[in-house]
């Protein structure tokens, strides 16, 4: 798929807004066309419905969100990046309850605003290639893709902290999309153009977590044969991500604390204070009261981490995210594998739909680039004989299970090869299971395999 000569349509009563983002388009090597207000572009006749819409908000008349909403009624299904006025929270909130793919805050980053665009011509591809995607539809912050309640509540808060530069916790298991939703905290904020600088405690070291966070002067312990910033000064005028914060030992809890209450530090093996302005967002998918109670966290360090604290959903409990989830990895892992996959069955995405996916949206990715990767044609192929994992133990109310799954998926494969279990394209491979095993498979699950 390529975005080469998409048509973009802009919406602007500023002139010099408007002809900037049309000239950048074209520079970019996309077609505009651009209207000075909504009344002029829902007038003009449309033979082509565009693969994206740059919509300012604060528009005369007709403003920017009831130009979507007008849209949203006739049915016109467009992605639609909206252009706000800096610092306009209440504004921002709404467009993203108004169905936003993307929204930026004037004056933007040429490049960013370029990859949203790209983002919604990828995403309106999708949709003509049949994978009858929502992506982006209601909510997308950079990747943060879905529809549900309770992802929007969770981007609404963060929509409202960003431009701030208050603490905020992310709490929720693992795979969930913390670090994307820290990230946006970041690009929403006015510390946008500073640097982003994350350090996952619990993959480091416990001994070298100090030196990651403060820095260290030569010689300050052995191996330590030079000079080395930490993250926090790394991070000055702008956003440190610390993700799971509850993995810092006891022993450096008091020296954060001092960092983020003073804004000061001093590198290993030096006695100068360095001053620093960093925003901090912290994540942990551990109960940092019960670490309280139990000695294992400071509470001082708790309050001063707990200014916004936002929880996040595991997928399980937003199961509508996970068709538009599904549709967007295919169509981003279709693209970067040369893959030319244009729908998937509503068996296959009821039975994804229906996973308890513990390793939440960070599995379920892994899962269909594997099913993307085996795929042969220009249906998804979900092996799903590998979703023990992904799909609850079944009950004796339930209709599909894993033992109907599992029998109709290696039936799928007997009949895609024609009968063959090994070799090039044999059933084996394409379910990326061993002969032996597969043929084990076959016998247990009493499959005949004559007439494939």
């Amino acid at each position: 798929m390529s975005n080469t000569n998409a048509l973009v349509y802009v919406v602007d009563d500023d002139v010099s807004a408007r002809e900037g983002v049309a000239g950048l388009l074209r520079s970019a090597g996309l077609t505009p066309k651009t209207f000075t207000s909504a009344e002029e572009f829902l007038a003009a006749p449309r033979p082509n419905m565009p693969s994206c819409l740059v919509l300012d908000v604060n528009l005369p008349g007709v403003n920017g969100l009831d130009l979507q909403r007008e849209l949203a009624r006739s049915d016109v299904q467009v992605p639609i990046i909206f252009l706000t006025g800096h610092g306009n929270i209440p504004m921002t909130v709404r467009a993203v309850k108004a169905g936003a793919a993307n929204f930026l805050t004037k004056p933007f980053d040429d490049e960013e605003l370029l990859n949203a665009i790209r983002q919604c011509i990828a995403l309106h591809e999708g949709e003509r290639l049949g994978l009858n995607s929502e992506v982006g539809s209601d909510c997308n912050f950079e990747d943060i893709v879905g529809k549900s309640n309770a992802l929007r509540k969770v981007l609404e808060q963060i929509a409202i902290v960003a431009p701030t530069d208050a603490t905020v916790l992310l709490h929720g298991e693992t795979g969930t999309g913390k670090e994307l939703l820290a990230r946006a905290v970041h690009t929403l904020s006015p510390r946008k153009d500073r640097t982003f600088v994350r350090l996952n405690c619990a993959a480091i070291p416990s001994g070298l977590v100090e030196s990651e966070l403060f820095g260290h002067e030569r010689g300050a312990f052995t191996g330590a044969l030079m000079q080395k910033r930490g993250r926090f000064e790394i991070a000055d005028r702008g956003t440190l991500f610390l993700d799971e914060i509850g993995d810092i030992t006891l022993d450096l809890q008091p020296k954060l604390l001092r960092a983020l209450q003073e804004h000061e530090f001093e590198r290993l093996g030096s006695t100068k204070t360095i001053h620093v302005d960093v925003r901090l967002v912290a994540a942990t998918h551990r109960d940092l009261k019960a670490m309280i109670r139990e000695g294992k966290f400071r509470e001082d360090l708790f309050y001063r981490l707990n200014v916004f604290p936002i929880e996040v959903p595991p997928l399980r409990e937003r199961r509508e995210d996970i068709p538009v989830l599904v549709n967007y990895f295919v169509s981003k892992l279709s693209r970067r594998m040369g893959k030319n996959i244009k729908s998937i069955r509503s068996e296959t995405m009821e039975l994804l739909t229906n996973g308890s996916w513990p390793g939440n949206v960070r599995e379920l990715e892994n899962f269909i680039e594997r099913a993307v990767v085996l795929t042969q044609g220009s249906e998804l192929y979900v092996p799903t004989v590998e979703m023990k994992n992904a799909v609850p133990a079944p009950s004796t109310n339930s209709v599909f299970t894993f033992h109907d799954a599992e029998r109709q998926a290696i039936v799928d494969a007997l009949k895609v090869a024609s009968g063959r279990i090994a070799g090039p394209g044999g059933a084996a491979e394409r379910l990326g299971l061993k002969r032996t095993t597969l043929q084990n498979k076959i016998r247990r699950l009493q499959i005949s395999r004559s007439g494939y």
